[in-house]
């Protein structure tokens, strides 16, 4: 019987990959993934047969995947971040499904979760995602752009803070800009704007900025941006998003049995424009 091993490796730095991405690895007969990807797991591939494509062939990659693992293989097909965020993931289960596949069938299908672009790219900026978030790609390739910026519209109209992914290329330069302009009809033009560039890579480049000065950075498709929301605040070069706890509990006192005590939002020290709290 064959098998898929789905796996998200992560940012791309061995430290930040799950163990059982590393084992699911070691497991496989061979490995499937776009170029890049494979480059960033090499070591860990060794001597193992490489079926590898270019950025637009992940049908070419989970078609292969699929027919390896039926006659017999054990496959390893890798994404960065999490294969199921705008990974491989689905793709794959999409060619199983046409044919006829069912959980139980041959092959086998295991997905490794890994870390999302948005996970990493939160953790080197502060705290941007404590509160509700919308992740939303800004390709158009597989999306009409209309659907889009219905998205963005409706993310923006709701106070969510933004994760962009693939945010600009070579060849789509106006979607960010589109972008920035629906988002500055409902949010300051000061709100916080961490952008980040190949994290946790050799590469990596971090950017905290504004709403309003955002395109004055590099952004392209190795790039995250997290927009922050009418909450989000900047301390130090940090972003952070309060999750609301300000608002309920001092955080400094607790009552006689230990547990804190909610506390009046106006009663408690440096209230922020928009309702929200300042950073203490």
């Amino acid at each position: 019987m064959g098998k898929i091993f789905v796996i998200g490796f992560g940012p791309g730095s061995e430290e930040h990959m799950t163990l059982r991405a590393r084992w699911a690895i070691e497991q496989s007969d061979l490995v499937v993934g776009y170029k890049t990807y494979i480059d960033l797991v090499r070591e860990l591939i060794g001597d193992r047969e490489v079926v590898r494509t270019g950025m637009t062939e992940e049908v070419t990659r989970a078609q292969a995947a699929v027919e390896l693992a039926r006659a017999g293989r054990t496959v390893a097909v890798v994404s960065s971040g999490d294969a199921g965020i705008y990974g491989m993931a689905g793709l794959v289960y999409e060619v199983l499904i046409e044919q006829g596949w069912k959980p139980g069938d041959d092959p086998g299908v295991e997905v490794v979760p890994g870390v999302s672009a948005v996970n990493a790219v939160g953790a080197l900026l502060g705290a941007p995602l404590m509160h509700d978030f919308a992740s939303i790609s800004l390709s158009d390739h597989l999306t009409p752009w209309d659907v889009i910026a219905r998205r963005i519209e409706a993310a923006a109209a709701a106070d969510f803070v933004v994760a962009l992914y693939n945010p600009k290329s070579g060849r789509r330069t106006q979607q960010i800009v589109e972008t920035q302009r629906i988002l500055l009809r409902h949010r300051a033009p000061e709100t916080p704007v961490g952008i980040v560039k190949s994290a946790y890579r050799e590469r990596q480049q971090v950017h905290v900025t504004t709403l309003a000065d955002m395109l004055n950075h590099e952004i392209g498709m190795l790039t995250t941006v997290i927009i922050g929301n009418s909450s989000t605040r900047l301390y130090e070069g940090l972003v952070v998003t309060p999750r609301g706890y300000q608002r309920k509990y001092t955080l400094t006192g607790a009552n006689e049995r230990g547990r804190l005590e909610p506390m009046p939002w106006a009663l408690q020290s440096g209230a922020g424009r928009a309702g929200g709290p300042d950073l203490p």
